[in-house]
């Protein structure tokens, strides 16, 4: 059926080959510095918490220029010489710092938007965040920009007076903002004053917009691994030594500059001003915001149906707070309880921030295969693919590869149980003789408690997989999982449970073969295990399992 509306068809398609494109781009940088820097550290994917790092280089170096800094009109310009030549002990150096960091700053915030536009997080539970960093631009641009006219040279003179000329363009002001610059008398100290008010009032309002910006997610990454940050403070240190930034000439308003030395990072829209028009370069900011803001709410993500959100049965929870501590989106609460029993709390979801993870159904205490009940009904669960459902995929999988009820380990190749998520490899594929497979919502959907169950009932290894290392859908999946695996987190995998026939490797869309390498290798190393080691764990006891079953 054709569409009615050709061009819109046209244009979603060709923004969404562009994504595409986009989106590979950042797979092969990642794979690239993953090596070098391993994926936990790879500052490509880290560019949020790399930009809350070069905010806090900028502010402690600006705070250590200011106090050297004389805020008079006559004083600002001979002051920044003195800077520059390091009469205050290293100034030179950090006026440098916080040059390099402040247009670092600007990049490291560009690519963070436009990586989170290429992974579709900008709808749903991305909502927020999304439009709270689309206001954060123009802060730090406001805040930047100001930074360059306290320096009161030749750029500032061009920069005060194409920023004034650019709201003159707006017919709402009765006198022209850029008669105040016509001359060198017009300047003034209470002029100064403000650029200093300006330049610490917009950065302290970013801060409290990048607070706000992390605030709807749980453990943000707003720092980076201390290597990381020492290697990216030695780099900005060896930009500044080796080509400090110096001043242009004094202003002077009476002079117009012909040829400068354009910070392209910040001052690149003075150009377009220039270039086009003062109202083209509204235009165009106005176009470009408006289409940011208007993407979680009519792009293609945002139009698909909200993920179903997790849904609390009161008479399996005793308000533990677990699900609360794992959800990385902050949508549980704990409230007061309201069916009667002897419990304080109970656990309340916000449907419109749940991203419908599972997460929380993994942390849950009643969400373990041990219970001897019919139906596995646990205290939070996604109805969309509850727990008992996956209990039941478990033990029909490990029957089809005839694991289920062995006295003991079978001759042959080691039977694998492997545990995937819907958002990475399709791990239903790899179903074969002697390979069970369970897919999830997420990895951590998965309560360590059903690992343990597996090899209770005959399995001779399981491996968990999910997204690319550092990468994951949901940002903590992978976090979860190993710290409940190594037992740092609740619930954690009990000590009984042999390591050696777990296994967790982290594999993206795109990394079918080193999976099946990596199943390989596992399944290797379980066959050259002690019969022993191998050994079936005792079986629990309990009623027969639900029937629902998952795809």
């Amino acid at each position: 059926m054709m569409s009615a509306d050709p061009s819109a068809t046209g244009e979603r398609g060709a923004a969404a080959r562009v994504r595409t494109l986009a989106r590979r781009v950042f797979d092969r940088i990642d794979g690239a510095f993953d090596p070098a820097f391993g994926a936990r550290a790879n500052p490509w994917r880290l560019l949020g918490a790399l930009s809350w790092f070069l905010f806090w280089v900028v502010c402690v170096t600006g705070i250590y220029v200011y106090a050297a800094f004389d805020t008079s009109a006559a004083g600002a310009y001979p002051s920044v010489e003195r800077i520059t030549a390091g009469a205050w002990p290293l100034s030179g150096l950090a006026r440098s710092l916080h040059r390099y960091a402040s247009d670092a700053f600007v990049v490291t915030m560009l690519l963070h938007l436009v990586r989170e536009w290429t992974h579709r997080r900008y709808a749903h539970v991305h909502r927020f965040a999304w439009l709270t960093g689309v206001a954060l631009i123009f802060f730090v641009y406001a805040a930047g920009i100001g930074g360059f006219w306290l320096v009161w040279d030749r750029l500032a003179q061009f920069s005060v007076v194409a920023t004034t000329e650019w709201f003159d363009a707006l017919p709402i002001f009765a006198e022209p903002l850029a008669r105040n610059f016509d001359s060198d008398a017009k300047i003034s100290d209470r002029l100064f004053s403000l650029f200093i008010f300006l330049h610490i009032g917009i950065p302290l309002a970013t801060l409290a917009v990048m607070w706000i910006h992390v605030q709807r997610l749980q453990r943000p990454a707003t720092t980076l691994p201390r290597p990381l940050a020492w290697g990216t403070l030695a780099s900005l240190s060896i930009a500044s030594l080796v080509k400090p930034i110096v001043s242009d000439a004094p202003a002077s308003m009476g002079v117009e500059p012909t040829s400068l030395a354009l910070d392209w990072f910040y001052l690149a829209p003075h150009a377009i001003q220039y270039w086009l028009s003062p109202q083209a370069l509204w235009g165009i900011t106005a176009a470009a915001t408006a289409a940011l803001l208007a993407l979680p709410y009519l792009s293609r993500a945002a139009r698909t149906p909200h993920p179903r959100a997790a849904v609390v049965e009161l008479s399996n929870c005793n308000g533990c707070k677990r699900c609360v501590a794992d959800c990385p989106y902050n949508a549980i609460e704990m409230i007061r309880r309201t069916d009667g029993r002897p419990h304080p709390l109970q656990a309340n979801v916000d449907a419109d921030l749940c991203a419908g993870c599972g997460i929380c159904a993994g942390a849950c205490p009643s969400s373990t295969p041990f219970r001897s009940v019919g139906d596995l009904v646990t205290g939070i669960d996604l109805p969309q693919k509850p727990i008992g459902a996956a209990r039941d995929t478990l033990e029909r999988e490990l029957a089809r590869i005839g694991v289920s009820g062995r006295a003991d380990a079978a001759p042959g190749a080691p039977r694998v149980l492997v545990v995937g998520c819907d958002e990475a490899i399709d791990v239903v594929s790899l179903r074969n003789p002697d390979t069970a497979a369970l897919t999830l919502l997420c990895a951590a959907q998965l309560p360590p408690s059903f690992v343990e169950y597996a090899l209770r009932i005959g399995a001779d290894g399981v491996l968990v997989t999910g997204c690319r290392e550092g990468d994951c859908v949901y940002r903590l999946g992978q976090d979860w999982v190993e710290e409940r695996f190594d037992a740092r987190r609740k619930p954690g995998l009990r000590a009984a449970v042999p390591r050696s026939r777990v296994r967790v490797v982290w594999a993206g869309r795109g990394d079918r073969e080193r999976l099946d390498r990596a199943i390989a290798s596992f399944r290797d190393e379980l066959a050259s295990l002690p019969p022993e080691r191998r050994a079936k764990l005792v079986p629990p006891k309990r009623e027969s399992a639900s029937r629902a079953v998952l795809p």
